[in-house]
């Protein structure tokens, strides 16, 4: 007879850190937050499934001063307050060129670099439909660290990629602000959530 050994599940504490008490954050507690946060959030995140492990998230961090200043001048008028003041900034993109690393991601897949190379726009689809699925793994290793996060998607993408990411042709897809939450949580009253008798349809 075979025996099914059930994984151990997360206790509520952590629960309500990563999804019950967590909220999006839009001002945050003075104090810097290391880049290399950002670094470890990665390192964490980076073992979740994307298509085929493709894995085309790329991460531009930038910290306070001139650099954040720089990224603020392609924020929304009411993304850009909060972005100067938050500790610490991570632009989220993709790379449409995730394909020059199947060597190293899915060795198994014999040809896919090569078919991928001549199909620019399912390229540009796969990264932005995976990149999204790993921006999420990012908010929630964030905050498994600790770490109060705001994402953002109020700026000008095509303008921002074109002054950060010109040399690499990343994509952005969303800017998170990261810190710790001001006192008592820096959020607006948390709205409404639609329960799983709303969206869960069972087939029979």
């Amino acid at each position: 007879m075979t025996t099914t050994t059930l994984a151990p599940a997360l206790d509520d504490a952590a629960l309500d850190l990563l999804f019950h008490e967590a909220r999006s954050v839009h001002t945050f507690a003075e104090g810097a937050v290391d880049p290399a946060e950002i670094t470890a959030a990665y390192e964490t995140l980076r073992w979740a499934p994307t298509a085929m492990n493709i894995s085309p998230l790329r991460l531009t961090v930038v910290p306070v001063g001139a650099p954040r200043e720089r990224l603020a001048r392609h924020m929304a008028e009411g993304n850009r307050a909060k972005t100067l003041a938050a500790p610490l900034t991570v632009v989220a993109a993709t790379d449409p060129g995730f394909h020059t690393r199947l060597d190293t991601l899915a060795p198994t897949r014999t040809g896919l670099a090569e078919r991928l190379e001549t199909q620019p726009e399912q390229r540009a689809e796969m990264a932005r439909t995976n990149g999204l699925l790993q921006v999420g793994y990012l908010l929630l290793a964030l905050r498994a660290r600790g770490l109060a996060v705001g994402p953002m998607g109020g700026f000008d993408a095509d303008a921002l990629d074109a002054d950060l990411h010109a040399a690499s042709g990343w994509r952005s897809l969303l800017v998170v602000n990261v810190g710790r939450a001001a006192a008592p949580d820096g959020t607006h009253p948390r709205a409404g959530r639609l329960s799983a008798d709303d969206v869960v349809v069972t087939l029979g």
